[in-house]
């Protein structure tokens, strides 16, 4: 029995998971159109037929997956109580490493040439709604809402870091790691000082090294 031909967006996205293969194997510079073929069963034209070439398609996997991280974010950072959005957005975050590993290393470790590293824009993004919602929940408190990107950047730039270690580690599972962050980050904000101030003692011993 003959093959079945397959339909256009098939291929396309046939070659869009083997292109993610490889380049998370063997980075944008290590990867070849005719590896990429190789692997898909195909001729090198009809990679440039659907991507225009290796970057093409490197940018066309870069921004559908960059997309469905967002997404999948945002969707958990907008709704809920306090700390179940902060919860939401981490497991969000570890579900996308779990679910599709080769995309997250290629968002983070790859760029399209002449670009900004897609992660880092996407993770601004989140900066600016977790902004928004820390914003809402400082004024609900009496606090000074203009520090909210403040503690939205470091609040973000725990959950990525962290979700770097889990790439490999993979344990504890998402939801432990998540309640773990959680934890820290909610209870120091329930806890937070209207004036926070550094210690007497950190400021004498730093000026003490500086002397």
């Amino acid at each position: 029995m003959a093959r079945q031909r397959m339909t256009g967006s098939q291929r396309r996205a046939q070659l869009m998971d083997i292109g993610r293969a490889a380049f998370a194997e063997r980075g944008f510079d290590g990867t070849s159109v005719e590896e990429i073929a190789t692997r898909a069963g195909v001729s090198k034209p009809v990679i440039y037929e659907h991507f225009g070439g290796k970057e093409g398609l490197f940018k066309a996997i870069v921004d559908a997956d960059a997309k469905t991280l967002e997404s999948m974010i945002l969707d958990s950072i907008s709704h809920g109580r306090w700390r179940e959005r902060i919860e939401g957005g981490i497991v969000s975050l570890l579900t996308f490493v779990e679910e599709n590993t080769d995309g997250f290393v290629i968002l983070v470790h790859s760029q399209v040439p002449g670009e900004e590293r897609m992660f880092t824009t996407m993770l601004q993004r989140s900066v600016e709604q977790v902004s928004g919602f820390l914003g809402a929940a400082f004024e609900h408190r009496g606090l000074d809402k203009s520090v909210a990107p403040l503690y939205a950047q470091a609040l973000v730039g725990t959950a990525s870091h962290t979700a770097l270690w889990w790439l490999d580690q993979r344990s504890p599972d998402k939801f432990a790691v998540a309640a773990h962050i959680s934890n820290l980050a909610w209870n120091g904000l329930k806890g937070m000082e209207a004036q926070p101030k550094i210690e007497a003692t950190t400021a004498h011993n730093i000026a003490g090294e500086g002397a």
